[in-house]
């Protein structure tokens, strides 16, 4: 093997063995407890070491630290379609579909649309945002990233706006319920949790919270908008297309990986795997999702954070209000 080789195989070691940690991390009860996702603690501990312990490697290595952020974060989006069935997506009936379809696209559209026109901010930062809010948390801003070319910093930004109204969500919503402040029954609450929640770990611990009823049901739902990450992301290589500036150079962009992505779930919905299989094969696939994440924190510099200011969190805070409100009282309309 050549020397470049033996590199990149040093830096994805690298990034592999810091992922096993935020794994380990994951597992101790007070932060499982919070639903703190491995991939979260693996950003965390690779913008940590960009941040302090990044000169004491070579610099040959990180071809290998670029390959777990962006070859491996592909095959990790292809293989989250083994989470999905769409016997799942059919057992919610059409209220779920309808829901997450509303508040995937509402999401997008008012996040692009405040971003871009009345913050001022750059679109890529404006459209990761928006994704990770709508979808599935830091795992579509991973998916997004990759689409549209986005620089690392304005990843990490935008994952970390997820993370932040995610986990308050993950608190509020079970305490909104419980006061009857929501004045919803169980299945409307699942609907609620699921459709307006950002990531599945804090979706299955906001549901949790209240009754396994209400977990299904938000679960489900939740896993609806996963599956509309594929769609979504051929939707937006058609908006950059169309808002290129130099269209002699605009070039729609079909991510591969969205497409397996749908062909893999609809492979898993004919049941052909053993459930420890597929199983095993999500535990994997965690894994690669960590490391992508973990790699993705390795390229990302503190100093990125301040250049961007108050405007991402100000763009969060908006979705997450919409969220909110907006997902409560859509579920209301769409479920009554």
């Amino acid at each position: 093997m050549t020397q470049a080789l033996h590199n990149k195989i040093y830096g994805i070691f690298l990034v592999a063995i810091i992922a096993t940690i935020a794994l380990f991390i994951s597992k101790i009860p007070s932060v499982n407890s919070l639903a703190i996702s491995p991939l979260v603690i693996g950003i965390v501990l690779g913008i940590f070491f960009a941040n302090s312990l990044n000169k004491i490697i070579p610099n040959a290595w990180h071809s290998g630290i670029l390959f777990s952020a962006k070859t491996l974060l592909r095959i990790a989006i292809v293989f989250y379609g083994f989470r999905i069935t769409f016997q799942q997506i059919a057992s919610v009936g059409l209220d779920g579909l309808i829901l997450s379809i509303v508040m995937v696209s509402s999401t997008m559209i008012l996040g692009i649309f405040f971003g871009i026109k009345f913050l001022k901010l750059d679109k890529h930062t404006s459209i990761l945002i928006a994704s990770g809010s709508a979808v599935c948390g830091a795992a579509a801003v991973l998916a997004t990233e990759d689409a549209i070319k986005s620089e690392p910093h304005k990843t990490a930004i935008a994952i970390s706006t997820v993370v932040l109204f995610g986990t308050i969500s993950l608190f509020l919503f079970p305490i909104l319920f419980r006061s009857g402040v929501l004045q919803m029954d169980l299945t409307q609450y699942g609907l609620y949790v699921g459709g307006s929640i950002h990531e599945v770990a804090q979706v299955v611990g906001a549901s949790n919270a209240v009754d396994p009823v209400s977990s299904d049901t938000a679960v489900i739902v939740k896993m609806t908008r996963v599956m509309l990450l594929a769609p979504m992301l051929l939707v937006l290589g058609l908006f950059l297309t169309k808002t290129a500036t130099n269209k002699s150079q605009a070039v729609l962009t079909i991510p591969w990986f969205a497409v397996l992505f749908i062909l893999v779930a609809g492979f898993n919905s004919l049941n052909l795997l053993p459930f420890q299989l597929v199983s095993y094969i999500n535990e994997i696939d965690t894994f690669l999702l960590t490391m992508a994440m973990t790699a993705l924190g390795m390229d990302t510099h503190l100093a990125k954070f301040k250049q961007a200011g108050f405007k991402p969190i100000l763009l969060a805070i908006l979705l997450f209000i919409w969220l909110v409100i907006g997902g409560y009282l859509m579920t209301l309309t769409i479920s009554s």
